[in-house]
C-alpha cells in the first residue's frame, strides 16, 4: 500500500489542483490488517466492549467481511463512547470519544490516505499531529522569530472548544478541494454523524470531530488549514504593514507582528473568519502582548518588567544572555509545574501500598523521562532539577506514609536513591 500512497503523494505534489476521484479500492484486506498492526493492544473498548485481542481472534474473516461492508457501502460505523477527563489546571472536563475496533481500522487506513494527499498542501506553520514534527520545532520557530526578526507583538489565541465546533459541511467542503471519490467523502460523514452514547443515551452528533480517534487531528488540521492557514497567507500577510508570522500547533497558535496595528486588525477580523465556520475565539484566553527585542529594551529603560505568554506548556518571556544582550526565554509554565507535579503525587499516594517498592519504581522513572523528554529544551534546565527535587521530596514523604512507623530513613533513602537513581534532568531538545 505504501507505494501507491506515495504515488498519490506525488501527483498531488506535482498539481495542487487535482482532486482525486477513486480512492475507495486503497481499503482493502492487506491495508486493514496493516491498520490491525498498528494498533495499540491497551487502549479502551467501544461501546462493542471488545477488544484488540478478542477482535484477532478470527481476524482474516473479519477483516473480509468489513472489506466487503465498505465495497458494497454497507459498513456502517458504531456510535462513540463518550468519556470525560478532567482538564488541566480546570474544573470542568475534558470529552473524549472511543471508538471500536473496526471503526479504528478503518478510520486507521483512511488516516494514511489523507495524510499522502494533504501532507504535500500543508503550510510550513502547522506542526501539530504531522509526521516529522513537533511542538520542540513550532518553539524554535517562535524562538528564532522573536530574536532575529523585528517582532513587537504576540498575538495570542484560543479557539472555544474547537474540536466540539468543527462545522461538518465545512469541513466535506474542504475535504472536496482535493477529494472527489464519493464512497471517501460519504464514509467520513458516516464517521462524523455515527453518534454517540453518553451515560447509556444515544446522542446524535450533527457537529464536532470526537477527540480520541485516529482520524480526529487530521481531519482538525484540514480544517484549519483552509479556515486560518491559507488565509493567513493569501490575505492577512498580504496587507499586513510589516512582518507576521504564524505558528500554529493544531488549534493552539500565536502571531508574531511587527506592528500594533497590524496585531488589532487581525484579532478583529479574525473573531468574523471563524464565526463563519462555526467556530468562536475565547476572549478570555486570547491577548496582544508587547514581546520582542525593541518591547524589552523599552521596558529596561523604564524599570518595568517584560510581559509573557504562554504556548504549549512553556511560558516565554525575555531574558538577557551572559552577553547582557536580549533574547527569549521558555520555562515550564506554573499551571504545567503544579499539574504535573500534582499528578505524580496522586500516582505515588494510590500505588505506595499496592505494589512493592521495587516494582512502581521503574514506573516512576518513565513518568520522569516522560516529563524531561517533553520540557527538556534550552533555558529550562532549573524548571528541570527544581521539579526532580520536588518529586523526590514527594517520593520520600510518601515511602514513609505506607504505615505509622517511619518506614525508610534519611540515610537509608539516599542509599536507595543511589543503588537506583531517577533519570536525570538534562536538555533533550536544543534551540540554538
Amino acid at each position: 500500500m505504501q507505494g501507491k500512497l506515495n504515488l498519490i503523494a506525488a501527483k498531488a505534489s506535482k498539481d495542487k489542483r487535482i482532486r482525486f476521484t477513486s480512492l475507495i479500492h486503497l481499503i482493502d484486506e492487506i491495508s486493514l490488517k496493516q491498520s490491525y498492526d498498528e494498533l495499540k493492544r491497551n487502549k479502551a473498548c467501544g461501546i462493542d466492549q471488545m477488544t484488540v485481542q478478542a477482535y484477532g481472534e478470527n481476524l482474516q474473516e473479519r477483516l473480509k467481511l468489513l472489506a466487503e461492508k465498505l465495497k458494497s457501502r454497507s459498513y456502517k460505523p458504531q456510535p462513540i463512547r463518550r468519556v470525560y477527563i478532567p482538564k488541566p489546571g480546570k474544573e470542568e472536563k475534558r470529552m473524549l470519544g472511543i471508538y471500536t475496533v473496526e471503526d479504528k481500522l478503518v478510520q486507521g487506513v483512511l488516516k494514511k490516505i489523507l495524510e499522502s494527499i494533504y501532507e504535500v498542501d500543508f503550510l510550513d506553520c502547522s506542526y501539530g499531529f504531522r509526521p516529522g514534527r513537533n511542538c520542540h520545532q513550532a518553539i524554535k520557530v517562535l524562538d528564532k522569530a522573536t530574536v532575529t526578526k523585528p517582532i513587537n507583538y504576540v498575538v495570542e489565541v484560543d479557539i472555544r472548544k474547537f474540536f466540539d465546533n468543527i462545522e461538518h459541511q465545512w469541513l466535506l467542503e474542504s475535504l472536496k478541494q482535493r477529494i472527489k471519490d464519493p464512497k471517501i467523502l460519504g464514509l467520513i460523514k458516516c464517521i462524523l454523524k455515527s453518534g454517540a452514547v453518553d451515560d447509556g443515551k444515544y446522542l446524535h452528533t450533527r457537529k464536532g470531530v470526537s477527540q480520541g480517534g485516529v482520524l480526529s487531528p487530521l481531519l482538525a488540521n484540514v480544517y484549519m488549514h483552509y479556515v486560518l492557514d491559507l488565509w493567513f497567507e493569501k490575505i492577512i500577510k498580504r496587507q499586513a504593514h510589516g512582518v507576521m508570522q504564524l505558528i500554529r500547533y493544531c488549534d493552539d497558535f500565536v502571531i508574531c507582528c511587527e506592528s500594533q496595528t497590524d496585531a488589532n486588525r487581525f484579532l478583529i477580523l479574525l473573531r468574523d473568519r471563524l464565526k463563519k465556520f462555526g467556530l468562536e475565539v475565547a476572549e478570555e484566553k486570547t491577548n496582544i502582548i508587547e514581546f520582542g527585542k525593541k518591547t524589552w529594551q523599552l521596558f529596561e529603560k523604564r524599570g518595568i518588567k517584560p510581559k509573557s505568554f504562554n504556548f504549549l506548556g512553556f511560558t516565554h518571556y525575555g531574558v538577557k544572555s551572559r552577553r547582557g544582550k536580549w533574547t527569549a526565554g521558555h520555562k515550564t509554565s506554573k499551571e504545567n509545574f503544579a499539574r504535573k507535579l500534582k499528578e505524580i503525587k496522586v500516582w505515588l499516594k494510590q500505588n505506595r501500598n499496592k505494589f512493592p517498592l521495587k516494582e512502581w519504581w521503574p514506573v516512576l522513572k518513565a513518568k520522569l523521562v516522560g516529563h524531561f523528554n517533553y520540557f527538556g529544551i534550552s533555558g529550562n534546565i532549573r524548571c528541570l532539577s527544581q521539579f526532580q527535587d520536588k518529586v523526590k521530596l514527594l517520593i520520600f514523604k510518601w515511602i514513609n506514609r505506607r504505615s505509622q512507623k517511619k518506614s525508610m530513613t534519611t540515610e537509608n533513602f539516599w542509599l536507595y536513591m543511589k543503588k537506583y537513581p531517577l533519570p536525570k534532568s538534562r536538555i533533550h531538545f536544543s534551540l540554538y
